[in-house]
């Protein structure tokens, strides 16, 4: 029962500043378990002037999957993406299903950015808005560090994924990737992010 959802939960139902309202936020949240965490992280950054893309694991039980949906459907601005992807931890496949979020969204936003379903936030809808505005205006936030001397080899030969009986994992081929084209620095990050729209 939706009107329960929101009742009981006590989701926000309007922009809490005007700041807020013209500023529209897209997020992407990747989940596999854990019901009542993500409820609680979509609960603590919903804003009816946002978007939200939720991706559920394929692997993720079907009765899981169910109740994720039956959420977003009380819902205008969430929506699950359409294509799912067996999610491997440090695999392309995460990228992937953010890639699957980002090319679903019809609506328009300022910023996407991405979490995952244990993440929770320490700040608010503005705070985030008003840091972005400052100090990112127009520019996109990914961490990262020149790739550690020690590390090269993670980034000299190519990896493949593996998913087979619930177990997933990425290891390392023989097959030995060729240099980067023009001279680029490969650099180690997050696989966290807040990308403007335009990237």
């Amino acid at each position: 029962n939706c009107s329960m959802v929101l009742k009981t939960l006590h989701f926000v139902t309007r922009p809490l500043s005007d700041e807020e309202g013209n500023f529209s936020l897209a997020y992407i949240i990747t989940i596999h378990k854990e019901l009542e965490m993500f409820v609680k992280l979509l609960r603590a950054i919903y804003m009816p002037q946002n978007i939200y893309c939720i991706h559920v694991d394929e692997k993720s039980p079907k009765d899981y999957k169910a109740a994720v949906q039956n959420i977003v459907n009380c819902f205008e601005n969430i929506f699950i993406s359409s294509k799912r992807e067996n999610v491997v931890y440090a695999g392309f496949s995460r990228l992937q299903a953010d890639i699957n979020c980002m090319s679903h969204s019809k609506i328009q936003w300022n910023y996407v950015i991405n979490l995952c379903g244990q993440d929770y936030p320490i700040k608010t809808n503005k705070d985030i808005i008003q840091y972005i505005k400052s100090k990112w205006n127009g520019k996109n936030m990914t961490p990262g560090v020149v790739q550690p001397l020690h590390m090269k080899h993670r980034t000299q030969v190519s990896y493949r994924e593996y998913v087979h009986s619930g177990m997933s994992y990425v290891y390392p081929t023989k097959n030995t990737k060729a240099k980067p084209p023009y001279n680029l620095t490969i650099y180690f990050g997050s696989a966290y992010y807040i990308l403007t729209k335009e990237f």
